[in-house]
């Protein structure tokens, strides 16, 4: 009985290969955050490193992501990412969500809840760790990226317009 059970799982796992997500890879940077606002390079190398994976429209995928069913997982993780903030659709969106999407980005990051401990545990995208100096780096730049949208545009067309 175990033997038949264990086949059927091998089975399965051999199936479940060939039902694959689709990547997130398309590379899409019409409305990145780059062509409005000022992104030094060193914020730059930070965002790629640690927040495009699942921030962007382009993830960097590592070999385990073509195993079912850590793939499904992976693509969901990176849909959910991109539904609370993309990068690569930054001004794609009114003025109001970029700007509470910049002051969201300072929170998590000085929470540290982003990147999220599961993208790093086991030793996987150390790199994407980030230091406190790094944080302070982030936070500085969303910061004075506010700054320019309330400069630049009337505080009204900052905040979330009004529910009757």
């Amino acid at each position: 009985m175990l033997k038949k059970i264990g086949i059927a799982l091998v089975i399965i796992l051999i199936i479940i290969q060939f039902i694959r997500p689709d990547k997130n890879i398309s590379g899409d940077d019409t409305f990145a955050i780059e062509t409005k606002y000022s992104v030094p390079n060193d914020v730059e190398n930070i965002l790629q490193v640690s927040c495009y994976d699942c921030h962007s429209n382009t993830t960097a995928y590592p070999w385990y992501s073509n195993v079912q069913p850590i793939a499904w997982f992976l693509a969901e993780h990176v849909t959910d990412g991109k539904k609370h903030l993309n990068f690569s659709e930054f001004t794609n969106k009114p003025l109001f969500v970029q700007n509470h999407k910049l002051e969201e980005t300072i929170e998590m990051v000085e929470e540290k809840e982003m990147p999220l401990p599961s993208y790093t545990y086991f030793g996987l995208h150390q790199e994407a760790d980030l230091t406190d100096a790094q944080r302070q780096k982030i936070m500085d730049w969303a910061n004075a990226q506010m700054d320019y949208l309330k400069q630049t545009y009337p505080a009204d067309s900052l905040a979330f317009p009004k529910r009757n």
